[in-house]
């Protein structure tokens, strides 16, 4: 979602990495792990693409990873991509407390803003201090959307649920009343990173508009 810089005061270590007991360590990173199990539970606005239920944020998360793996040609800046991929796979964490939103209903942007805040710092926090700290960190940077691999990891987590939009014939924009006009404006970001991925948008947006699947005002 666009929104307000966001900041989250990570804990700051006490003793460097490696400085617990290894087992104590380790279980912590175990209840992390057992925490984001709870992810797959969390189901988004959009469709699977053969229209069968909602799409999970884990489903969204490893689509997004792969896609800046793949689609790592198209941003216009020199971005370390292995970075946008850490930032696919941990930006939608916070949802197992915040839950999914539409992006379209800027209504919510406050309060969910808040809700993320409190589950970064809650989850992550589960975290040993460092690891915390790193997530944390990256989680804020992409929130943030003002490093290039932040922009492009924004840019890439809009194409993927834009995609499932078209090849459902529009069918969670038409659920909410999305209109053709909203979906350029909300997504408009996409071009300062990724211009050619911004033009195919574009085109697939006006390829629904034409077929009747999405409504222009």
């Amino acid at each position: 979602m666009d929104q307000e810089p966001t900041r989250v005061d990570a804990p700051q270590p006490d003793n460097p990495p490696g400085s617990l007991m290894t087992s104590e360590r380790l279980e912590q990173q175990i209840n992390f792990l057992i925490e984001i199990d709870r992810l797959k539970h969390v189901y988004r606005q959009t469709y699977l693409l053969d229209r069968s239920r909602h799409d999970s944020d884990v489903e969204h998360s490893w689509h997004f990873a792969i896609m800046a793996l793949v689609l790592s040609e198209y941003t216009k800046d020199s971005v370390d991509i292995s970075k946008v991929i850490r930032m696919a796979l941990i930006h939608d964490i916070v949802e197992i407390d915040a839950g999914d939103v539409i992006v379209y209903d800027r209504k919510t942007d406050g309060d969910h803003v808040a809700k993320e805040r409190a589950a970064a710092k809650r989850i992550f926090g589960l975290l040993p201090i460092d690891q915390a700290r790193e997530l944390s960190e990256l989680w804020a940077e992409f929130e943030r959307r003002e490093t290039p691999e932040a922009k492009f990891a924004a840019a890439l987590d809009r194409f993927d649920p834009l995609l499932h939009n078209f090849y459902t014939e529009g069918k969670a924009w038409q659920e909410h009343g999305v209109t053709a006009d909203q979906v350029l404006e909300v997504n408009r970001h996409i071009g300062q990173t990724a211009p050619e991925i911004w033009k195919k948008v574009q085109e697939l947006v006006q390829e629904l508009v034409e077929k009747g699947h999405l409504k222009s005002e």
